[in-house]
């Protein structure tokens, strides 16, 4: 039976109007108008460890954010001259990135899978009776596309929580919580959340029925203690503070893992000048960031006959591989008036959880003089993520 008709047989007359829901924030954002047509719009947290982290990746990546003062709510990155920064609540940059305020944004996963779908207000009223309904619509959207997923910072798990004592004391896993028989639909399982989509969405995939979500934001952990609630579902880091409210995740009750994403509006890319080219730029600055985290480059001399020889022992030893492979150069000394180059410099990159056993190997098989500095950036010829997103945006 449609809405109109179930309306209809309760001698209502519904007159519908639709809009598309734009939250309020912590400022306002310029409406699209007032922007100049080649300004991009960046979206950042506002508070918390994830704004601060967000600023000193920036930084790293030599794209410093500039206040004026630390209050306002906008700031520049000076290298990027037609970028202009809004701090927002992540869960208001996701909702200003669809409804076209912001192009661009550096959130969670986890916000961004929730707030992220297409939200519309249904505003209900009849001429009848002065009765107002709001319903909310929550349905996939395609117009965020995710352009690099995994920003190594923002690491946490959305999951579900339950006692340790009392009736939970011997269940561990979602299955057994499941199976428990005090739910019904009488008294079903009761859940409080600050993630209204994904918590039910979770529910229903995995078959589990009686379940009833209240809305929480902040200190969760106590609903359970205040018998409010028989679970709660929400985001742990290290899992101490579930641990010291007596609270302990089961198996299987991982909705999503999380972290810190760079997300982009699909219509800006494509419809706004300058939107793609800052993107691209971003993309490329934090890839050879992030791929240069936990790498050193190691220079070390080794006596040889020719370069030739030295690259076959270097390759020999499987951490001394490098990206390519070692780049191998002569190392010219002067003895009896005449040049010689007996010696011959190697020059490899290596992960850090390899630093000490690649030590090792170079000094087996001759290496001195170990020098090992800390890499910045690791650019490649082509950033394999912008690639991916030309394809998602079929350019």
């Amino acid at each position: 039976m449609s809405f109109y008709s179930m309306m209809s047989q309760i001698g209502l007359t519904p007159v519908l109007q639709v809009v598309k829901y734009r939250s309020s924030s912590n400022c306002c954002c310029s409406s699209s108008s007032s922007i100049s047509e080649t300004q991009v719009l960046n979206g950042l947290p506002s508070k918390g460890r994830m704004s601060s982290d967000t600023l000193d990746l920036l930084k790293d990546c030599q794209l410093s954010v500039k206040q004026v003062n630390p209050r306002q709510y906008v700031a520049q990155i000076p290298q990027l001259s037609n970028l202009e920064v809004w701090f927002q609540r992540p869960k208001d940059i996701v909702r200003k990135l669809l409804s076209g305020d912001l192009d661009l944004g550096i959130v969670g996963l986890d916000i961004v899978t929730e707030f992220g779908q297409m939200s519309i207000i249904f505003i209900l009223y009849t001429r009848q009776l002065p009765l107002f309904m709001f319903i909310i619509l929550c349905q996939g959207n395609d117009d965020l596309i995710i352009v690099h997923e995994a920003l190594e910072y923002g690491d946490c798990r959305l999951s579900i929580a339950i006692p340790q004592y009392g009736i939970f004391e011997n269940v561990n896993s979602l299955e057994e919580l499941a199976k428990m028989p005090q739910w019904t639909k009488e008294k079903p399982l009761r859940v409080a959340t600050g993630f209204t989509y994904l918590g039910p969405k979770f529910m229903k995939d995995n078959g589990i029925k009686h379940v009833a979500f209240s809305t929480a934001d902040g200190a969760l952990e106590a609903a359970p203690a205040m018998g409010i609630a028989d679970a709660i579902l929400d985001l742990v880091s290290s899992g101490t503070t579930l641990k010291e409210n007596n609270l302990k995740e089961i198996e299987g009750g991982t909705v999503l893992e999380s972290q810190a994403a760079l997300v982009a509006s699909r219509k800006s890319m494509i419809g706004r000048k300058g939107v793609l080219e800052t993107t691209h730029e971003m993309l490329e600055r934090l890839e050879a960031h992030l791929r240069a985290m936990g790498q050193f480059t190691v220079t070390a001399n080794m006596r040889g006959s020719s370069a030739e020889e030295v690259a076959e022992r270097v390759l020999s030893q499987p951490s001394l591989a490098g990206l390519q492979g070692p780049t191998v150069s002569p190392v010219f000394l002067k003895r009896d008036g005449k040049v010689s180059a007996d010696y011959y410099a190697i020059v490899i990159c290596v992960p850090k959880k390899a630093l000490y056993k690649s030590i090792q190997q170079l000094r087996a098989i001759g290496g001195s003089g170990v020098l090992i500095s800390p890499l910045t950036y690791i650019f490649d010829e082509e950033t394999p993520r912008w690639r991916q997103l030309l394809s998602k945006l079929g350019l």
